[in-house]
């Protein structure tokens, strides 16, 4: 990949769409990941505003500690990046006593809540100062296996990094110089207690789901010759594509037939 072109490519692309849209800029989540330190280190080389938003509920240290030296990073070398940091604990806290037991104690329901309360903030912030929320989704996570939350971290204005690999992120943040404690950590989803990675979570690395997908969508391969590792490895690509399917297309909608009108 041409990653200087593509770095270009993206910065153009953003600040033609925010000129047309008629808006100052961007904000963007902070999460202490490569995603959101790559997009919003693109969105800052758009000259236009750029609010990088921290936003802490039972956050890790580590990835406070990251997303900051991040910001802080960026502040530096843009005049147009500026942050806030808000602290949503308790106001997680408050909702989440608000429901049902069973609800309060549900494990990926509370997760998901955590990435929808981040989503309104952004919202709430973004259009009181004029500004698109930027979204940090890569392809493989997007489009592949659905690694993200509905609504929540997936409700965005625009997805600048949407058409890159992960891994091609990581080429991306090593050609801009993001800050090194970002690049060699290991990629989480931030949205539990504990420290488990995506990969943890997914049961495969990036490089390899990132095989899955273009293996899975190249109508010439056979699986005949496939190891034992590649076959487990599509076989999870394949659950989560399947189960999170309905993340990736639109909104099913009941058309009702002319003779009922």
């Amino acid at each position: 990949m041409k990653y200087e072109k593509v770095i270009e490519h993206i910065t153009q692309w953003l600040k033609d769409y925010a000129e047309n849209a008629g808006v100052k800029g961007f904000i963007v989540g902070i999460s202490g990941g490569i995603d959101s330190a790559v997009t919003s280190f693109l969105c800052a080389r758009t000259g236009l505003d750029v609010l990088c938003l921290e936003m802490d509920i039972h956050q890790n240290p580590d990835e406070v500690s990251r997303g900051l030296e991040h910001i802080h990073f960026l502040e530096e070398r843009y005049s147009n990046v500026s942050h806030l940091s808000i602290n949503l604990t308790d106001s997680f806290e408050t909702m989440r006593q608000a429901f049902p037991e069973e609800t309060n104690i549900h494990g990926l329901s509370m997760a998901n809540t955590r990435s929808r309360i981040r989503m309104v903030t952004l919202y709430a912030i973004g259009q009181s100062k004029g500004l698109l929320v930027a979204g940090t989704g890569n392809k493989v996570e997007d489009f592949g296996v659905g690694f993200y939350t509905k609504y929540g971290d997936g409700g965005v204005d625009l997805s600048p990094i949407a058409d890159l690999m992960k891994t091609e992120v990581y080429g991306i943040a090593q050609t801009l110089g993001v800050v090194s404690s970002i690049q060699k950590a290991a990629p989480t989803d931030g949205l539990w207690k504990d420290e488990r990675t995506d990969e943890g979570q997914l049961g495969a690395s990036y490089p390899e789901l990132e095989w899955a997908m273009v293996f899975d969508h190249d109508p010439h391969v056979s699986e005949e010759n496939l190891s034992d590792r590649q076959r487990e490895v599509l076989k999870i690509y394949r659950s989560f594509n399947r189960a999170n399917k309905h993340k990736m297309l639109p909104i099913p909608v009941c058309i009702i037939p002319e003779d009922y009108r």
